[in-house]
């Protein structure tokens, strides 16, 4: 057996000392072994030798400058140092390579915090127990390994302070414009958020992961006398419509709907073939998309006349949606019950439809439907043609228009802090 396949074998049978003396002698020969160079320098920053294990990192990092293992410990090695500018540079170089490398994000959140940029830090801790806990971890203490436990709760305790300030401050700054009768339920979906009070959910079944406004009827459709503009949108279907079919053709402008292949993994499922999801947006983010609206004037000037859910660099998403064949959309939960989400069918194929609250909705094309997606939702097209409705976020239709503006400045504050996994 060669010393690198012996090395690898005592590691993996937890010997990590014998494992560590075969590299040392590995390096005796082959003093650019990458993967050599990072198990010494890792053994030499656990005995606090910090000169060496940084000479022995630098090393690594000079022979393959694009190993995000060789950055990353040399990041940790000038953070233990305490030379903190350096050290933030590594990290950031480490996560460029691997942006889903959280306990890596963690630790650059603290070298941040302790340089003094507390902003740049908050904005590390919150990406970084995010994708923590998209992928199962530190939820909990017996999903926090030991080693970053103690950073884990002062990331959370960081992340808590902001959000109390935040909240406090922006309420203060709505009491101000609106006077605080007009804000009650605003008020007590605060004290929910900052786990003060409990939340009282009149239906059980609705569950928001973000942010709960009490006193809105809870229902998963919604009535559609509750939107006197659904008529007047649904004649424009044929030439919405129409000009889904040119977007169809052209091809050009879709995107996938979930921003990573974890994502689309974990919440996509296919029928006898690969699922796909794809958006042809208008607004995403809350952002416009100016060329997309330019292409499809018809459906933009529509789109303008609803009560969109405006939420600065959030929301609504507007978008046409498109299921291909035997796509099948996983049952999840929305974020906030003070958004609506909003479907016109346009292109349905039989056995498509969608299920709200343990509640099957049969699309029908032009026929709008409303629903309410704090409640577990999912939906399919088990046809072997592509289904596509246009989904647009709009406003709960029980708020107020000063709720709506108040929640639309406290939504979009709260949500640049929130550990909710998106």
């Amino acid at each position: 057996m060669n010393p690198s396949a012996q090395a690898q074998q005592l590691l993996r049978a937890g010997r990590i000392a014998e494992a560590e003396r075969v590299y040392a002698q590995i390096l005796r020969s082959a003093p650019n072994d990458v993967e050599a160079l990072n198990i010494v320098g890792l053994a030499a920053l656990r005995r606090r030798d910090l000169t060496a294990a940084i000479a022995l990192f630098e090393r690594a990092v000079a022979a393959q400058p694009g190993d995000f293992h060789s950055l990353y410990h040399l990041a940790r090695a000038r953070d233990e140092s305490a030379d903190l500018p350096r050290a933030a540079a590594f990290y950031e170089s480490a996560l460029r390579l691997q942006p889903e490398a959280y306990t890596a994000r963690l630790h650059y959140a603290f070298v941040l915090d302790r340089c003094g940029d507390r902003a740049a830090a908050l904005k590390q801790y919150v990406s970084a127990l995010g994708q923590a806990q998209r992928a199962g971890q530190w939820l909990d203490p017996t999903s926090t390994p030991a080693h970053v436990k103690p950073l884990v709760e002062q990331a959370v305790q960081t992340i808590r302070d902001r959000q109390r300030a935040i909240t406090e401050e922006h309420y203060a700054r709505l009491v101000q414009r609106f006077g605080a009768a007009e804000l009650t339920r605003i008020a007590q979906g605060l004290r929910i958020y900052r786990r003060e009070e409990a939340a009282q959910y009149a239906d059980p079944r609705q569950q928001p992961r973000f942010f709960f406004m009490p006193g809105l009827p809870p229902t998963p459709y919604f009535d559609r006398a509750l939107f006197p503009w659904i008529d007047e949108f649904e004649s424009q279907t044929p030439a919405i419509r129409d000009e889904l079919r040119r977007v169809l053709n052209s091809g050009d402008g879709r995107e996938r709907v979930f921003l990573t292949e974890e994502t689309e993994r974990a919440n996509l499922r296919g029928i006898d073939r690969e699922p796909t999801w794809n958006g042809y947006y208008f607004y995403r983010h809350g952002k416009r998309r100016d060329d997309h609206c330019a292409a499809c004037p018809v459906t933009a000037a529509a789109i303008d006349r609803l009560s969109l859910s405006r939420v600065p660099g959030h929301g609504p998403e507007v978008l046409f949606s498109i299921f291909t064949a035997g796509t099948h959309l996983l049952p999840h939960r929305g974020v906030t019950n003070t958004r609506s989400v909003l479907h016109l069918p346009l292109i349905v194929p039989a056995d498509c439809a969608l299920n709200v609250g343990g509640e099957v909705h049969a699309w029908q094309e032009g026929r709008v439907v409303v629903f309410d997606d704090t409640y577990e939702h999912e939906a399919w097209n088990r046809s072997d043609a592509m289904r596509v409705v246009m989904i647009a976020d709009v406003w709960n239709p029980y708020l107020t228009e000063i709720e709506r503006l108040a929640l639309s400045d406290l939504i979009g504050a709260l949500a640049e802090v929130d550990m909710v996994p998106s």
